[in-house]
């Protein structure tokens, strides 16, 4: 199809090259050859007159032009998508589609397993993908490469819409036969602590938290590298876990352990859903926003 004398098709492989700054991954984005890529980008050389992508040394470089061109040409993507996806009547039982969600394995666990179980009876059709949080969370959200992000409303971007999903408090998670039916805080800061620590981290980030609330550091003998870890990691022993009171609820029913007030004040996690702009009036979406929404006001 063509606008003028441009053929629209080369607005995809414009957009993967402008993504990728590579033919080979390009061509391997869209399962299409590296020759037919090189056609495509000599065209839109010719169109443009620019070159686009330049080779630097070992690895090739956007020019200025193609670094202008990124936001306007993922959001004709990202549009058309939206206007693809536009349907006159919605039927989740008949739908058929795949959502990706950008969510931690504590979000995971309390919202996500819950509304893969209401999909299965309600909306059998849509699938959905779980990637987790990472340094580049908002990028994926921007590119359309995620439907649907859950995370604290302090690492949610203006730029889209956002809605409120729960607010959640903590606990102490410990042993069963841990020692004591109480914690003070000298009994805290004496104990040991397993604690979660994500990616490149150096400090996780209740421990930056902790240590500019209270000037000293927790002692922390285990890490790991997911929410759902902390309880099984107290078992057998005399350590503690802080954590998330509604995941904690779900493992006191299912381990050996059992949950104590924390000794101090953590202002609770306020955990939102946000989406791109782009999808804000799509049917399937809006459905799947309304179930995530009553799934957080049922959860305890």
């Amino acid at each position: 199809m063509r606008l003028g004398h441009f053929d629209l098709n080369l607005f995809v492989t414009l957009d993967a090259l402008l993504e990728t700054c590579s033919i080979t991954r390009t061509g391997e984005q869209l399962n299409i050859g590296a020759s037919a890529i090189s056609s495509a980008l000599g065209r839109l050389r010719e169109h443009f007159g620019d070159e686009l992508l330049t080779q630097v040394g070992r690895r090739m470089e956007l020019t200025p032009l193609a670094q202008s061109l990124r936001e306007p040409v993922r959001d004709i993507i990202l549009r058309s998508r939206a206007t693809l996806a536009a349907k006159s009547d919605f039927d989740p039982g008949c739908e058929l589609r795949r959502f990706v969600f950008n969510a931690s394995d504590y979000a995971t666990s309390v919202l996500l397993t819950p509304l893969a179980q209401r999909l299965e009876s309600e909306a059998p059709g849509i699938s959905i993908d779980v990637v987790g949080l990472g340094d580049s969370n908002l990028q994926k959200l921007e590119r359309g490469e995620v439907d649907i992000a859950i995370y604290p409303d302090r690492n949610a971007s203006a730029a889209h819409p956002q809605e409120d999903l729960l607010n959640e408090g903590y606990t102490c998670v410990v042993w069963t036969g841990y020692s004591r039916d109480a914690i003070s805080f000298d009994d805290y800061m004496a104990a040991r602590h397993v604690a979660t620590q994500f990616g490149d981290q150096r400090v996780p980030t209740f421990e930056s938290w902790f240590l500019s609330t209270h000037g000293v550091a927790r002692n922390v003998v285990v890490t790991a590298s997911t929410f759902n870890a902390l309880p099984l990691l107290v078992v057998g022993t005399q350590r503690i876990a802080t954590m998330h009171k509604r995941l904690a609820q779900m493992y006191a029913r299912l381990l050996p352990v059992r949950l104590l007030p924390v000794p101090f004040d953590i202002p609770p996690l306020n955990l939102v859903m946000q989406w791109n702009r782009h999808n804000d009036q799509d049917a399937a979406h809006t459905w799947l926003r309304q179930q995530l929404k009553a799934i957080a006001a049922e959860t305890t």
